[in-house]
């Protein structure tokens, strides 16, 4: 969540909006806090952050074709965090995936979802179309 709702505070002062204690959710690819991404709560002051807006941005500059609308990997690679399937497997524990982790296609739609409630639940404005 850092990633993203730091950059829109840089790219965008008038949006305000950081996350407290809500980076697990970003950061858990590529290092364990040892702490639930789930914890945290919206730090945005009342002001959603535009997710959308932000990672259309970000993808704009990056030299790679990154579909991140639906691709966690190139979500996770757009924030230029550890994508590895342990990695993600990670993340999917820290979520409280139920489903069977060795099915990598399920787990990483599941994941994609998760992480796109989870801005939203932090002060995020994410389209609905990202969320489903």
């Amino acid at each position: 969540m850092n990633k993203i709702f730091h950059h829109g505070a840089a790219a965008s002062p008038a949006s305000g909006g950081t996350a407290s204690g809500g980076q697990q959710v970003a950061s858990a690819g590529s290092a364990s806090s040892g702490s639930s991404a789930s914890s945290g709560s919206a730090g945005s002051g009342g002001q959603n952050v535009d997710v959308e807006a932000i990672l259309n941005g970000m993808a704009s500059k990056n030299s790679q074709d990154l579909n991140w609308r639906t691709s966690i990997v190139d979500l996770m690679k757009l924030l230029d965090l550890d994508s590895s399937l342990s990695a993600r497997k990670e993340l999917a524990q820290e979520l409280h995936y139920t489903g069977d982790i060795s099915d990598s296609a399920s787990m990483n739609v599941w994941l994609h979802k998760q992480v796109m409630q989870k801005l939203a639940e932090n002060g995020g404005k994410v389209p609905d179309s990202l969320k489903a």
